[in-house]
């Protein structure tokens, strides 16, 4: 009985875990875009300097897809154009994808917390259901 709800529990996480690396693909984005706006106005790092610490970000350089969709699709065009052009673009284009980055973060954010918990607790249910079911 015990296996059964660990089994869908564990199907509910493996759910929820879209949302979460969603919220956290953006929320690194947002990060290293600020960073980026810094190291522009005032440093001069490389950006595979700017990329360290993070966990998503190399990927992201890389050209690796690690997002699917709208966000995919997002996400490889935002890679392409930063490092394209001269400083005064990149700090324009920049600003123009901070707040599309601000809204996807905040997006994936609520939607992680709205879905992410309620997936695990209808496996959970589920699970016990279908054990009291058997018993």
């Amino acid at each position: 009985m015990c296996a059964i709800i660990a089994a869908t529990t564990a199907a509910g996480i493996l759910l929820s875990s879209d949302k979460k690396r969603r919220a956290e693909v953006f929320a690194e984005l947002y990060e290293f875009n600020e960073r980026m706006l810094i190291n522009l106005k005032f440093g001069k790092r490389r950006m595979s300097q700017m990329a360290e610490g993070f966990r998503h970000i190399p990927d992201i350089i890389a050209g690796k897809k690690v997002l699917g969709g709208d966000d995919g699709e997002f996400i490889g065009e935002y890679a392409k154009n930063i490092g394209a052009s001269d400083s005064a673009s990149q700090i324009d284009y920049l600003n123009e994808c901070k707040s599309a980055l601000k809204k996807r973060m905040e997006d994936s954010a609520e939607c992680y917390k709205k879905y992410g918990s309620l997936y695990i607790r209808l496996a959970l249910m589920t699970g016990i259901l279908i054990a009291v079911l058997l018993a």
